[in-house]
Parts: structure tokens; sequence; C-alpha cells
């Protein structure tokens, strides 16, 4: 009977990074630093908040977009942390998590045949969406440029088959962001075009340097633009599935249809919580990000005197590291790092082909982990 089964389901495989998670976990005394995980509990607040609305039976379904305190607290952290304005009404879904917002973005906009560009290297959950959505992937190489996308990279790109442009900043698995200039340039192109731009912008609350530019702010392409946000890397909720997915109203209508039938509604006890990450947490992220950013600079100066020639992440909690030199291929390199080291890093070819010739490393992980997995590291490349 398996033959009978959707053409693009068989075709899609499971994610490398789950795929070499899984490959790995068995072995014993491995120090894994590959999962995108934050290590600090939900804050305190919120796990009360989210038993409280338990104890207090708020347990049935909620309106299909998610309980209104909600999307209002969500239009209010927008507007103050971005400047971007979207109505709680009728512009603001709240999602299973972020991936269920892409997929809903995705799955309401394309049509069979149509074509979604996104940068190469990137995060491996876009493509088999805009596959099961009857769309074709087109990826643009930017590991010559700092693996940022740019206007002139997506300009050689457009045909009269692109529908949309995936720009997921700061940047899963390479760490980098845009620039306001640069956002400028790109929302410049697509003004007068018929084609859509979808900001995943997930990471946003851990960026280090320069404040995090939302596409949303971008007012002369509103009508292109689509919003991804949610609270699982901000406020370390990952399991609470709930994100947010804002776009102008007309499309909003028929986004909740997709979404109404796929899941009804968000987790309404998730939701509560939420509520509570967002109106009274705004500022958890804070000590989370300086704790990234101590270690993210802990693991560049490590890698800096393995001589890796490291990029400097500006958000999120990954290094993208280039191992080219050593003239094997990415999951053979992990694959060895975990027999010889006892070190696991999710292989380059996870994220595209554009990635292969690098490993992603997490380090949303203590420092004395990271220690003693960077010491391992070192030990390998010296042997």
């Amino acid at each position: 009977m398996e033959h009978l089964i959707n053409q693009q389901v068989k075709q899609i495989e499971i994610s490398g990074i789950r795929k070499f998670f899984n490959l790995v976990s068995g072995e014993s005394d491995v120090l894994s630093l590959t999962i995108g995980q934050p290590d600090f509990p939900t804050p305190d607040h919120i796990k009360d908040c989210a038993a409280k609305a338990l104890h207090e039976n708020k347990t049935a379904y909620t309106h299909n977009a998610g309980i209104i305190e909600l999307r209002r607290a969500i239009s209010d952290f927008m507007y103050k942390k971005y400047h971007v304005h979207y109505n709680p009404e009728n512009e603001i879904l709240v999602t299973v998590g972020a991936s269920q917002a892409i997929d809903v973005a995705l799955r309401t906009i394309i049509n069979e045949g149509d074509e979604v560009i996104l940068p190469g290297p990137v995060y491996p959950g876009y493509e088999p969406l805009i596959k099961l959505a009857g769309g074709k992937p087109v990826f643009i190489d930017t590991r010559d440029n700092h693996f940022k996308l740019t206007k002139e990279l997506i300009k050689s790109a457009i045909t009269d088959r692109t529908k949309c442009i995936l720009m997921p900043y700061p940047s899963n698995p390479t760490g980098v962001s845009l620039t306001e200039s640069e956002l400028h340039e790109i929302t410049n192109l697509v003004k007068d075009k018929n084609i859509f731009l979808i900001a995943d912008e997930i990471y946003s609350e851990l960026v280090y340097k320069e404040k995090h530019i939302s596409a949303g702010q971008f007012e002369q392409v509103k009508d292109h633009i689509i919003i991804i946000n949610g609270v699982s890397k901000s406020h370390s909720m990952t399991g609470f599935r709930i994100g947010f997915l804002m776009a102008p109203k007309w499309l909003t209508r028929h986004m909740i249809k997709v979404h109404q039938y796929n899941v009804s509604c968000a987790s309404s006890i998730s939701q509560y919580a939420a509520l509570e990450a967002i109106k009274n947490g705004e500022n958890d992220s804070i000590v989370m990000k300086e704790a990234y950013r101590e270690r993210r600079d802990f693991v560049y100066r490590r890698l800096s005197e393995m001589n890796l020639n490291p990029y400097l992440p500006d958000g999120g909690f990954y290094f993208f590291i280039n191992i080219s030199h050593l003239q094997k291929d990415s999951f053979d390199i992990a694959l060895d790092l975990v027999k010889e080291a006892k070190v696991a890093l999710v292989p380059g070819s996870a994220f595209s082909k554009y990635g292969e010739g690098f490993l992603r490393l997490s380090y949303a992980y203590d420092i004395d982990t990271l220690a003693k997995g960077l010491d391992r590291i070192e030990k390998y490349l010296n042997k």
C-alpha cells in the first residue's frame, strides 16, 4: 500500500539535524552541541501562570486566531520592540509554534509550481513545507556574501514564477542578521512586484550588537510582508508551541482558514502562558541573551585559536564552522567527531547543499559543557 502515499511526502526526509541527533543519541559519553534548545528553564512566573490557567479550567477551545488578550499583547509587544503595528482583531494569528505559522503562510499563498527564493545554507524546515504546498524552492548561494541575501542576489533569481522570498534573520544556522539598509534595498526591490516576503524573526530577541530590525517596519511593502515570531527562543518556551503569524487583514482572513482546518487553535494553556510571557516577561530574554553573548565570545575565541576563522554571529546561538580544508564531507567529519572525539555537531549538509563544508555548533549550553566540547574538537583537529 505504500505506493499510494503522497509522492511529496515520500520524497521528504527527516531533518538532517534530527537525523544526526538521533544517530548519535545512543552513543555513550558523547557530548552533544547539536540542538537549538535553550538550556534555561521557562521563567517561574510563566509556569505559575500556566498552572493557574489549568486550575481555573481554561482548557476549552479558544478563538481560532487565539485569545484576544494575547493578540493585543503581541500587537503591543511588536510595536514597542520593533515599531511594527498589526491590528490584534484581524492581522494576528496565534499558531502552534513558528513552524506551523510558516506552514500556514506558505499553504495560503503558494500555487502549484510557484517558486520560493531562500538563502543557502538555511534551516532545513522550510524546503519540505514549500514542496508540500506545491512550490519549488530556489536556493541562493550566500556563502561568498557573509551568508546574507542581497537585492542583487535576489534580483538574479527572480522569474515569472517567483511568488515569495523567505528571509530567516537572525539566521539558523549562521547567526547573521540583515541591517536596516540591506532590508530597505530588498523591500524596495519587491514593492512593485507581485512577490511576498516571509520574514522568520523567531530569534529577534537574541541579537547582540545592533537592535533587530523587523521587515514589518517598511510600510511601503506592508501588503507584501508576512512576519513570523514566537516565544520559543525568547522565553525558553519551546515545548509550549506558541508562534505569532502577522500579515495584512486581507491576507490574514485567508490564512485563518488554513489554520482553522489544520489545528483549530493553539493550546489554550500555552496561550495564557504566552500572555504572561509577553505582558510581564518583556525582559526575560535579557538574562539569557547576556549568557549567550558570553558563550558566543568564548566559543569565538576558542575557534579562532584553532585557526578555524569563525564568522562572529549577530544573533541566535549557533556557529557555522568552515571545515572545508579537511577535504571530507561534513557528514563524515561529524561522524568522525562522534566516534573519535565523543562530541557531536550538526553536518552542514543538513542545511542544503550550500552548507557542505561546514559544521553547526550550538552554544545553547553552559560554559563548562562548551569548554569540554571545544577541547575535544581541538584534540581531534590536532590529531
